[in-house]
């Protein structure tokens, strides 16, 4: 019988890490989860509104569904991530700032939802990336407003909920807004779930779905991360926070939300791969959060642990998580190219100096880590020793948050495009 360490080179692991990496993407395709969550077909009329990076994808999915229902209304989506649709109008606008064209989506949304009785059905199709595609200022600021605060927000290190709660409270469509501009109407929620613990109130910031948190919330968070407001924008907060004191608008019974693909469900489908190859999957969780950098050290010390002393798991192996990350640039630290994932990656790959038998895969699972063209990158036991031969260095990399150019240039990207869907990050750490 051949020796495991034979049989697992760098070929078979690279190719196994990519079925495993594909498998958990296409877990969440619209066009395969979509159809088995739809109502009986309406009798009035079916409105269609939607925002994040999956929305086009699912309104073509449900336009396939429903070939015999005429559907109207309108989505938004991240620039090069629309599909074609007979019916729905598809819009594109700015990710992960928003531009005039988010606040011309709001709009659009907002007036395809007005005038409707109760026998019409407004779905939603809502995914990750919602919250900066459709932006709809609060009264009293501007588009601008919501702009300057965002990009703080980008750089303090806030985790994706705390962010979405911030933008909520300076929202006239988040938060439920959406959903009280269609009443009479029912509305039921499709959603593609991209933040850790599937909060529908936190995805796209939750347009058809009253917030679980409130706005003093918002105030401690611009606290804690010290933001330079302005005057119309603390007193907008402020203003939130009084409203929610005093009262919650209250929801249709009849309006349902339903996630049809979620970080877990990703990740069960790459474990079942794994299962296929050999493998043992564990499962670390679908919500970690925390910043990057420390992330890739304590995964990687656990994948050392287990080759060393077969705990938490015995190798052959794979560790699977899931969830979002964090990149902090810092007063005075250089921002370079590079996303949360492959921040990661080359912190567990530094920690790991090029030990054997490790073979790791990071990659933002709708096909753009940060802002750059790259899903995310893999890294393999020779990674560092290709790497220094190119001149490069992981820590310099490191410290300039730089990891998308140090990935290139080894050749260790993982690039598919865009992949139409969204069910955050997959970090998968091989064994053997």
């Amino acid at each position: 019988m051949p020796d495991a360490s034979h049989i697992w080179d760098n070929a078979r692991a690279r190719t196994v890490l990519r079925s495993m990496f594909n498998a958990a993407v296409a877990s969440a395709d619209p066009f395969l989860v979509l159809a088995a969550h739809l109502p009986p077909k309406p009798k009035g009329r079916c409105v269609v509104v939607g925002a994040g990076k999956a929305s086009a994808a699912m309104a073509a999915a449900l336009e396939a569904a429903w070939p015999d229902v005429p559907l109207e209304g309108v989505v938004v989506t991240r620039d090069g991530h629309a599909m074609p649709t007979r019916h729905v109008r598809i819009l594109e606008a700015s990710h992960p700032v928003p531009d005039g064209r988010s606040e011309l989506a709001a709009r659009a949304a907002m007036q395809a939802v007005s005038g409707l009785g109760p026998e019409d059905l407004v779905i939603a199709l809502v995914s990750g990336g919602g919250s900066s595609l459709m932006a709809l200022p609060a009264p009293g600021l501007t588009l601008e407003d919501k702009r300057t605060i965002g990009r703080q927000l980008l750089h303090s290190g806030a985790t994706i909920t705390e962010m979405n709660t911030v933008r909520r409270a300076l929202s006239a469509i988040k938060g439920g807004g959406l959903a009280q501009a269609a009443r009479p109407a029912q509305v039921l929620t499709l959603v593609i779930s991209d933040v850790p613990g599937d909060d529908p109130s936190v995805i796209a910031s939750g347009p058809t779905v009253p917030p679980s948190r409130t706005g003093v919330d918002a105030l401690q968070i611009v606290a804690r991360y010290r933001l330079n407001l302005s005057p119309a924008v603390r007193q907008a907060l402020e203003r939130h926070a009084a409203e929610q004191r005093a009262s919650t608008p209250a929801a249709d019974p009849r309006n349902r939300v339903v996630l049809i693909a979620t970080p877990l469900m990703a990740l069960q489908a790459a474990a079942e791969v794994a299962r296929q190859q050999g493998l043992t999957p564990l499962v670390l969780g679908d919500a970690l959060e925390g910043e990057s950098q420390v992330a890739g050290i304590v995964l990687g010390g656990m994948a050392r642990s287990a080759r060393l002393h077969g705990l938490p798991v015995r190798p052959p192996a794979v560790l699977l998580s899931g969830g979002e990350t964090t990149v902090s640039i810092r007063a005075g630290e250089t921002a370079g190219k590079g996303g949360r994932n492959t921040e990661f990656l080359l912190s567990c790959a530094h920690f790991l100096g090029g030990e054997g038998g490790i073979w790791g895969l990071a990659g933002d699972s709708d096909g753009i880590d940060g802002t750059e063209d790259a899903a995310g990158a893999i890294f393999a036991p020779d990674t560092l020793a290709r790497a220094a031969q190119a001149g490069c260095l992981a820590e310099p990399f490191l410290r300039n948050h730089d990891s998308y150019s140090f990935f290139k240039a080894v050749g260790d990207l993982v690039i598919t495009g865009p992949t139409l869907t969204n069910v955050n990050d997959i970090r998968l750490l091989l064994m053997t």
